[in-house]
């Protein structure tokens, strides 16, 4: 397996060199916007540290990106009125990953309204800018 890049966008954002709409984060994970959503509130959850996906990231830091992913699930349902949602993880090219930080993709649903297809439309900032609003009110309850 090729080593961690630590030029990689996510590693950028981690670093403050690239902003990014932060929905949450702790020591061990970070939360944030996807630019190019699927669906409104998509969110991307990462691990602060280095790895590229599920095959070298530390058992205690996936656990903390899982249980991250499962806050931010449950933030989403509520401030997108969704009626599902689904988490995705890709690990190396193959799969599909695109960025070699290990992330997990936490995109609300709702029944009958399909995702976008990925990669597709870089979204408005103020859009995104409301969403952001949102999800981070609907962690505080």
């Amino acid at each position: 397996m090729t080593a961690y890049d630590d030029q990689n966008v996510f590693a950028k954002v981690l670093r403050g060199e690239i902003p990014c709409f932060k929905i949450y984060e702790n020591e061990r994970a970070f939360a944030f916007l996807d630019i190019m959503p699927r669906s409104p509130g998509h969110t991307l959850v990462i691990p602060k540290a280095p790895a590229r996906g599920i095959l070298d990231i530390a058992e205690d830091d996936f656990a903390e990106v899982a249980r991250t992913s499962k806050r931010i699930a449950i933030a989403a349902m509520r401030a997108f009125g969704a009626d599902g949602i689904i988490i995705q993880q890709f690990s190396e090219p193959a799969s599909g990953q695109v960025v070699l930080h290990l992330h997990m993709h936490v995109m609300p649903v709702k029944q009958g309204v399909d995702l976008l297809p990925a990669q597709t439309r870089k979204e408005d900032p103020a859009v995104l800018a409301d969403h952001a609003g949102r999800m981070i009110a609907a962690l505080r309850g």
